[in-house]
């Protein structure tokens, strides 16, 4: 387990940042108010592009987490040092606010109507609190396995990470993203909802976007590591050899 260092840190702020940035512009900017309706294939397409971006140009410096539930799944899985974890987490909350603030800052009023891209449950769910938490949980499940299949796993092609990933959170906040505003991370939750002054019950935007996100990212570790990164290791080479070689008899 290596020690991150300045480098590291300063990634992972830049990057949240960026992240934020850019996801609350475009929803700003595509407004029930200015269209009559939310494109959230657009605001799906912008967050593959932007993830892709940022996993490709940051993640060698700092493993490109850019997400609190991701960090913490990866400190349970003893990927990185506590310290390392604690700075990365702090880093991503604040880099998260600046990138909702500076959306703030250089829109008139834009952004007013869907309170600069903060998260709001759909009433098309059934049980506000815990079908939003379920769908917070299941879309960063489903962010995370990609992390853990392409970046995680020693034998993935680590040259797929930034389009794997990058187009699992554009998916999923395609479908996800209507009925729960599709943050699937804290960080990026938190910013618009400071911005836009905007957490509809504090207690319930927790459950819904910190612990969703938490328990999903978290679900998906643990179950890829122990169910499939480690089975896979505990293989001789010989089995592994044989599953590989084509049969040429």
């Amino acid at each position: 387990m290596d020690k991150r260092g300045t480098h590291a840190y300063v990634a992972e702020f830049i990057g949240t940042l960026l992240l934020v940035l850019f996801i609350t512009l475009v929803v700003s900017l595509t407004t029930k108010a200015a269209l009559g309706y939310t494109d959230y294939a657009v605001v799906g397409l912008v967050h593959a592009f932007l993830l892709m971006m940022l996993v490709a140009s940051l993640g060698a410096a700092s493993g490109g987490h850019f997400n609190p539930a991701v960090t913490i799944t990866l400190f349970v899985l003893k990927k990185i040092r506590g310290a390392d974890a604690a700075i990365y987490i702090v880093l991503q909350v604040l880099g998260g606010i600046a990138g909702a603030f500076i959306t703030k800052a250089v829109l008139v009023d834009e952004g007013r109507d869907v309170k600069y891209g903060s998260g709001a449950v759909s009433q098309l769910l059934s049980g506000a609190t815990g079908a939003g938490f379920a769908m917070e949980a299941i879309g960063t499940f489903t962010l995370m396995w990609a992390i853990m299949g392409v970046a995680v796993n020693t034998k993935a092609h680590k040259s797929w990470a930034p389009w794997v990933i990058g187009a699992t959170l554009g998916f999923a906040v395609m479908c996800i993203g209507p009925l729960t505003g599709g943050s699937f991370n804290p960080a990026r939750a938190l910013g618009p909802a400071l911005a836009g002054d905007f957490f509809g019950g504090f207690g319930r935007w927790f459950v819904i976007y910190c612990l969703g996100p938490i328990v999903g990212a978290l679900v998906a570790g643990l179950v890829y590591e122990y169910c499939i990164i480690r089975p896979d290791s505990d293989r001789s080479p010989i089995e592994t050899y044989n599953e590989t070689t084509p049969d040429t008899a």
